[in-house]
């Protein structure tokens, strides 16, 4: 199987690679983050696209701070779902709460809720979409 490359000669998925998993309880944190990590190792591994330490880092620090938001948000189920497509990777997180998410301006006085602006600083594009149950909120990543 023949891969694409970036204009630096980079590997690209050729077509979408992804990996979803459920969350009932506390756990989820660590438990999404360490997916992630596993995710991003494995695209390289296995599919040969390179994924830099800073990549690694932003990933799992948005997958922290959308599973953060569902845990202290949303009772019950959450779900995760990481896709790497056209040179990024997408953080897709499901919860069970239909109210949609507030971005607040930044007010460096502020203690806490600053996890969205957070988001919004490192991801490429951020969408929210109310689903028949609960909402999924996406933010997209650039690998290069």
């Amino acid at each position: 199987m023949q891969q694409a490359a970036d204009d630096k000669g980079r590997a690209l998925p050729e077509g979408p690679i992804s990996l979803s998993v459920t969350f009932e309880g506390g756990e989820a944190i660590a438990r999404a983050r360490d997916h992630a990590g596993v995710f991003l190792r494995n695209l390289e591994r296995e599919h040969g696209v390179p994924v830099t330490e800073r990549v690694m880092n932003l990933v799992q620090l948005v997958v922290s701070e959308l599973v953060t938001n569902t845990r202290k948000y949303a009772p019950g189920p959450s779900s995760l779902t990481l896709r790497a497509h056209q040179g990024a990777v997408s953080v897709t997180v499901w919860d069970t709460e239909p109210r949609l998410p507030v971005v607040r301006g930044a007010d460096p006085v502020r203690v806490g809720q600053h996890g969205l602006e957070i988001v919004l600083a490192v991801c490429r594009s951020l969408e929210v979409h109310p689903e028949p149950a609960g909402k999924r909120i996406t933010a997209t990543i650039d690998l290069v």
